[in-house]
């Protein structure tokens, strides 16, 4: 079976996905194209994907008959209505995040797809479908290592442009630990707090870089990540879970060890397209093998509306500089 897909937005990241479906997944064809600037589908249709139409209004692409699923990379702030807009078409849907800009937005998504009956929608966090996240909580999971009681992480971007904001640290960094801790714990949040070490020479005036956040769940674990967006050595992703009688960290990128002018060393990745390339290729896989089953089992609505309600309470810490609870809503059955 092949699952004919829609794609709403074709700038980088809706790009990098067709070029998965057209060559290197199964089961799948693009057909139908989006975006604000109709050149963008025609330079993909010129190059990518012949076959495919281009939609001027995505409304729609979402409810042409021929278009079993959609894929929806737009610019942020019109997910929400694209998202509910497959809903009511009755189409599975895969979201980049944010599934919505705000925590009601994505509320607004849990509580349509409830009112649906079934799940249809996936949201675009790829970290559960790499391959070292996934051995590290092979380890958790386990107990080998015990309950864990503690996780130190990092975050690190070689550079940011002058376009990025403090507020973006948590938005368009974390946003990506917010989700994983919680599925790698199988917790959720308590409370949060920020802080912001001496900032480094290399930010921009407006940006507040590095800064640090901590976070308890409501198993009491303590968790802290070090978001440092411009480190400048590369762009390195950290984890180590202590538990009560082992700690695990997550494995580094596979990288050839060199002897080399007097000395040793490894290479480290600076293109997180790179670091996370075929954790992209599984959970896009994933999702059309969902779609063709009619049993989705990725990172749910429910999952981003509940990374979005951490995320506003990590900026509201951000000015507040105090604790700020996390207040999270029993998870509803519909997504257990």
């Amino acid at each position: 079976m092949t699952i004919n897909i829609g794609v709403i937005g074709t700038g980088a990241i809706g790009r990098e996905h067709i070029r998965r479906c057209s060559t290197v997944l199964q089961n799948a064809r693009v057909v139908a194209l989006n975006d604000i600037n109709r050149d963008n589908c025609q330079q993909i249709v010129d190059e990518l994907t012949p076959e495919a139409r281009i939609y001027d209004n995505a409304i729609d692409l979402i409810n042409d008959p021929q278009v079993n699923a959609v894929l929806v990379t737009s610019w942020g702030p019109t997910h929400e209505a694209f998202v509910l807009a497959c809903i009511e078409a009755g189409k599975a849907v895969f979201c980049e995040k944010p599934l919505a800009v705000t925590a009601q937005g994505c509320m607004n998504i849990v509580e349509a797809e409830i009112n649906a009956g079934r799940q249809l929608v996936q949201v675009g966090f790829m970290r559960p479908y790499d391959s070292g996240y996934r051995a590290l909580k092979a380890v958790i999971d386990s107990g080998e290592i015990g309950e864990p009681l503690m996780l130190h992480c990092a975050h690190r971007n070689p550079e940011v442009g002058d376009s990025y904001t403090t507020d973006m640290a948590i938005t368009d960094t974390l946003i990506h630990e917010l989700d994983v801790l919680r599925w790698l714990l199988n917790d959720d949040y308590a409370s949060v707090q920020v802080i912001f070490p001496r900032k480094t020479r290399k930010a921009s005036s407006h940006l507040r870089d590095p800064q640090i956040v901590l976070l308890e769940t409501t198993k009491g674990a303590r968790i802290d990540v070090e978001i440092f967006v411009n480190c400048e050595y590369g762009y390195d992703i950290q984890c180590e879970v202590v538990g009560e009688s082992g700690i695990a960290r997550l494995p580094e990128p596979v990288s050839v060890q060199l002897r080399s002018a007097a000395k040793l060393s490894t290479t480290i990745l600076t293109d997180w397209k790179k670091r996370f390339i075929d954790a992209y290729d599984v959970e896009l896989q994933a999702f059309i093998n969902n779609v063709i089953s009619g049993e989705m089992t990725g990172p749910s609505a429910w999952d981003g509306y509940a990374a979005a309600v951490a995320a506003d309470a990590c900026v509201a810490a951000q000015t507040s500089g105090g604790i700020v609870p996390v207040t999270m809503p029993a998870r509803p059955a519909f997504y257990r």
